[in-house]
């Protein structure tokens, strides 16, 4: 355990209050130096929120930290990382109008007489992200940001928290979240290999195979107390996750099935880039995954059909209508979409959570031509309950929520405006096992009403488990579905890696 060997970072009575809110009460552990050590619990547990006060983004309301030894009070990330404590939060927090070598060396840009560097700050950023990445032109680096995917800008902020010369701690907050199975795996490699050289790594995931592969040891928090730490290696996922949760929890259980009638049809449908091919049909009652690698063209598939992106060619019919058509035709036909980008295109993060979850559809609050507040407020706490989102009250603002959290107000939205057919990009990323499963049950109930659900997933296991069937998309092709029943995960990556 990390006891057994120095400790790197130590934790003692950490705690935190937002308001009325306790966040954070009494927190205490170490992390060993040269240790993987991860924090799991569910969303709202406080993770996050202990994260942010190790590498000074938050202050601690009271407590004690130190590292190696010496007291440790960072003011700011900035003081943190230059004595050695970076982090990757669950938000990416890039620069979009930067290059990537700019992202990545932010703040400590190499210098020379009061003059930056640009070609040392380009060759410590490609040796960063070889480091993350394994290839040296995955990603180049002078690119702008904003021209990257998602999973890519998570690699480059990942290369930005251990682009420094002598980095202690390093702090991931759900890494892999964005990632393929094969990113994830190298970063994974890349952590135990950095662990070896005597970097300490505070690692949060709800994947608790991810979490098994990787750590050496664990912290559960609930409700924002520490309920157990100890060594990964002595306990079993059934233990951890009834430690998170409080009780046992149990897998929802799938309803058997009755499909309907067409309501999406795409034949060889094409966009400005992706997808390059497309043909597929979604009836009432079933749910369609889609599965490939990260850049497949999965998202510019959902995308496309919800109107956010341009179809150049093929055929696109959506319940009654046919063609391309804008979000607000897609959305009053009974179509919804949640963006794998909760952050940029989810939520109106400075909204309230009443907001978020009611203002695709507020004809049911007008009163004279007046709209009431209190009918809103009160189907907004309806959801709430319903899907058990985390928040002081429904006029939160939903950028204070947990990831997890906001991603249940996304669907709330949708379940709200009683769509038809569910276009769902990663519905479940950042989400805990129990609420995981709850999510999962949701979907199910959704086939029972006759709706329509389109999903991608980049956790083949969740495909099998709640889709009918599976087509898999391949540089920017969509193979043909299949049942689950003739699917295996080793058949699903063996067809997206082209094997």
């Amino acid at each position: 355990m990390a006891g057994q060997v120095a400790a790197r970072l130590t934790l003692e009575g950490v705690c935190k209050a937002f308001g009325p809110t306790r966040v954070l009460h009494e927190v205490g552990f170490e992390v060993g130096a040269g240790r993987v050590h991860a924090v799991i619990g569910e969303n709202g547990a406080g993770k996050s929120t202990l994260m942010k006060i190790v590498a000074g983004a938050l202050p601690a309301d009271s407590g004690h930290m130190r590292l190696d030894g010496v007291p440790f009070l960072p003011h700011s990330t900035i003081a943190a990382r230059e004595q050695g404590v970076a982090i990757v939060y669950q938000e990416l927090s890039v620069c979009p109008d930067l290059t990537v070598a700019e992202n990545i060396l932010l703040g400590v840009e190499p210098t020379r007489f009061g003059l930056l560097q640009p070609q040392a700050i380009e060759e410590r950023a490609q040796r960063a992200l070889e480091r993350v990445t394994g290839q040296r032109d995955r990603i180049a680096v002078h690119t702008l940001v904003a021209d990257l995917s998602p999973a890519e800008r998570q690699l480059v902020e990942i290369a930005r928290a251990i682009a420094a010369e002598s980095p202690k701690l390093l702090i991931l907050d759900e890494p892999t979240s964005s990632l393929s199975a094969v990113d994830a795996s190298r970063l994974l490699s890349t952590l135990r290999q950095l662990a070896a050289e005597g970097l300490s790594v505070l690692y949060i995931s709800h994947f608790l195979e991810e979490v098994r592969e990787v750590a050496d040891d664990f912290t559960v928090l609930r409700d924002g107390c520490v309920v157990e730490s100890g060594v990964i290696a002595a306990t079993n996922n059934d233990a951890l996750v009834q430690l998170m949760a409080g009780r046992a929890v149990t897998r929802a259980q799938r309803s058997a099935r009755s499909v309907g009638e067409v309501v999406l049809q795409l034949t060889e449908v094409a966009g400005v880039r992706l997808p390059k091919q497309a043909s597929l049909e979604l009836r009432r009652g079933e749910v369609l995954g889609i599965a490939g690698l990260v850049g497949s063209g999965r998202t510019e598939l959902l995308r496309a059909v919800f109107g956010l992106d341009a179809v150049l060619s093929g055929k696109l019919r959506v319940l009654s209508l046919t063609g391309s058509k804008a979000p607000s035709v897609r959305l009053s036909q009974g179509v919804g979409l949640t963006s794998e980008d909760r952050k940029q295109e989810g939520l109106a993060l400075a909204l309230s959570v009443r907001d978020n979850i009611t203002l695709s559809k507020l004809e049911p609050f007008r009163r004279g031509g007046l709209l009431s507040e209190r009918a809103e407020r009160s189907a907004a706490a309806h959801w709430v309950e319903r899907l058990g989102i985390r928040c002081r009250d429904v006029d939160q603002a939903a950028g204070e929520l947990s990831g997890g959290n906001q991603q249940k107000v996304a669907l709330a939205r949708l379940l709200h405006h009683d769509v038809d057919v569910w276009l769902l990009d990663e519905p479940t990323r950042g989400i805990d096992v129990r609420s995981r499963g709850e999510i999962h049950a949701l979907i199910d109930s959704l086939t029972g009403r006759g709706k329509a659900v389109l999903v991608v997933s980049s956790t083949l296991e969740e495909l099998l488990e709640i889709c009918d069937r599976i087509a898999v998309m391949r540089r920017g092709v969509l193979g043909p579905a299949h049942p689950v029943a003739e699917l295996s995960e080793h058949a699903l990556l063996a067809e997206a890696a082209g094997a």
